[in-house]
Parts: C-alpha cells; structure tokens; sequence
C-alpha cells in the first residue's frame, strides 16, 4: 500500500517531505513488528540491543559505551540496564579501573535468552522479505547517505 494510502494524505508539499515522512513512518512501522517478536520474551527492542552489545563485546563495558554503541542513543541507558539486572540478564559492578564507573556484563541467562531469540533471526529478517538483495543494498547506501549527509 503507498504511502498515501497508510496515512491518509494526498498531498505532500514535495518528493523530499513525502521520503521524510516514509522514513519516519516506515521505522514506526518496523518497530511496531520488532517489539511483537521481543513480547515473547519480555524484553524491549532497546534491551536486546543492550544484550546484543554486550555478548558481542565479551568484556564488561560501562553504560557510556554501551550508549555509543545502541542503535536509539537517547535512550537512558542506565535505566535500561538496571532493568535488564532486575530480570537477571546482566550484572553491574564497580569498575576496577575507575571506581567513578560501573562494569556491565551479560549473565548466562542474558546469553541463553539471546542464544532462543537467535532461533528468530530468519523471522526477524522476513519483515524485509518484500526486497531483493541489491534493493537492500541500494537502501542501505541511500540511507547512509541522508545520515552522512553535512549540516550546513
């Protein structure tokens, strides 16, 4: 269905508003059908970036660099991770190196819980069934593109 269609608007004041708006909507969207597969388990989308970061790190990493590292940067990490401890995903403990900081790791559980959602990754990856890979590729580019793009 066009983009018209899914939120009732006909007009747009150019193709660059109409793209604008597509991008919003369409990350609403995928978001929308991200968070049903993360209902399952009861995590968010944001806790399984955390935990994905930090299986993929395989050291402790403190929330700062965990923030660097998410794909939704205005999230407050710390209160996504202190979430994540009260399910027994992850642990904090005092850094060694700088007692100002707080080490986070991903707990066994955290691991096992990732190792069952990975058994989803081809149902997660279906949501962009309707693309050939070239098309995904030439997406890829043209968003890299409008984020890479100079503030003037």
């Amino acid at each position: 269905m066009s983009l018209e269609n899914e939120i009732n608007q006909r007009k747009f004041r150019n193709e660059y508003q109409k793209s604008a708006i597509n991008i919003i909507y369409t990350h609403n969207w995928m978001a929308e059908k991200m968070n049903k597969l993360f209902d399952e388990w009861d995590i968010t989308a944001q806790q399984f970036n955390i935990l994905r970061i930090l299986r993929g790190a395989g050291q402790p990493l403190s929330t700062l660099q965990i923030r660097q590292r998410m794909l939704d940067r205005m999230s407050d990490t710390s209160r996504i991770v202190d979430r994540l401890v009260r399910k027994g995903l992850v642990k904090k403990s005092i850094c060694k190196l700088d007692r100002r900081l707080v080490d986070v790791v991903i707990t066994d559980k955290g691991k096992k819980l990732l190792e069952k959602i990975d058994q989803y990754s081809e149902q997660m990856d279906a949501i962009m069934k309707n693309l050939t890979e070239q098309e995904a590729q030439t997406l890829n580019e043209l968003l890299d593109k409008i984020r890479n793009a100079k503030d003037e």
